[in-house]
């Protein structure tokens, strides 16, 4: 299970799933400086090793690895892993290398364990998706599980960059939910239209003072083409800005 650490509610849930599907679990806690860019949150990015090897105890785990930067990536070391084509979308428009960064840590973090399977959660569902394509390509052998998205009371789906966000901003924050929720009770009466379905959901972003969106999308749930009309596997995604806190969602649906 791999992590960048400063565990909540959402990263304990995946560690139970494993708890109960495997007989020795790892966890890592590794904020990897190759998946982000230049004037992103690295420095600052929340860190308390302390409280995540208690929690992570408590829930079962057998190994917490802590690498460092200069343990996964030595004086000299020159590779990078890409997926084409599925990270230059969505997130991967807005933060070029970002994706490359995600997929060369898990490589390596996958040939280090050598594990069975490799849990994820739903709600990093662009990282899920490439992360499960690049091991498929590479015949790594290992199953992945995607675990769905814990959220907070209010339909905030839970990240350790929440904490970022003011009492204010947390209130606001909850539009991005709401919009995903709204655009799945659409589908679920009948409406197909994409286009129609956006609208809608930035009505409800606007709404909650969220006007700094990077993209709301509707797509094909494996290959991540954009769709005018909803049929298979279906990810609707949002990705905004509250305040400076950038924050994604989305919900995945069979039509």
């Amino acid at each position: 299970m791999p992590t960048m650490g400063y565990l909540h509610e959402g990263h304990l849930s995946l560690l139970r799933r494993a708890r109960r599907e495997a007989d020795l679990v790892v966890v890592s806690t590794f904020v990897n400086p190759l998946q982000f860019g230049c004037g992103e949150d690295f420095k600052r990015y929340p860190r308390d090793l302390p409280t995540d090897a208690r929690l992570a105890s408590r829930e079962g785990c057998d190994v917490l690895f802590v690498p460092s930067p200069r343990d996964m990536y030595p004086f000299g070391y020159r590779t990078r892993v890409t997926v084409e084509g599925l990270d230059s979308v969505l997130c991967g428009r807005f933060r070029p290398g970002h994706f490359s960064g995600v997929v060369t840590v898990v490589l390596k973090l996958v040939n280090i364990v050598r594990p069975d399977a490799l849990l994820l959660g739903q709600k990093d569902a662009q990282q899920a998706i490439i992360v499960k394509r690049m091991l498929e390509d590479l015949n790594a052998g290992v199953k992945v599980l995607v675990c769905r998205t814990v959220r907070e009371k209010d339909g905030l789906a839970m990240s350790s960059r929440n904490i970022y966000l003011s009492p204010d901003e947390r209130r606001r924050a909850a539009g991005i939910s709401r919009s995903l929720f709204l655009a799945r009770d659409l589908v679920r009466k009948g409406e197909r239209r994409a286009s129609v379905i956006r609208t809608r959901m930035k009505k409800v972003l606007a709404g909650a003072g969220i006007t700094d969106i990077d993209y709301v999308e509707i797509l094909d749930g494996s290959e991540l083409v954009p769709l005018r009309r909803l049929e298979g596997e279906v990810l609707i995604a949002v990705a905004a800005r509250v305040g400076r806190t950038r924050l994604i969602d989305n919900v995945k649906l069979r039509v």
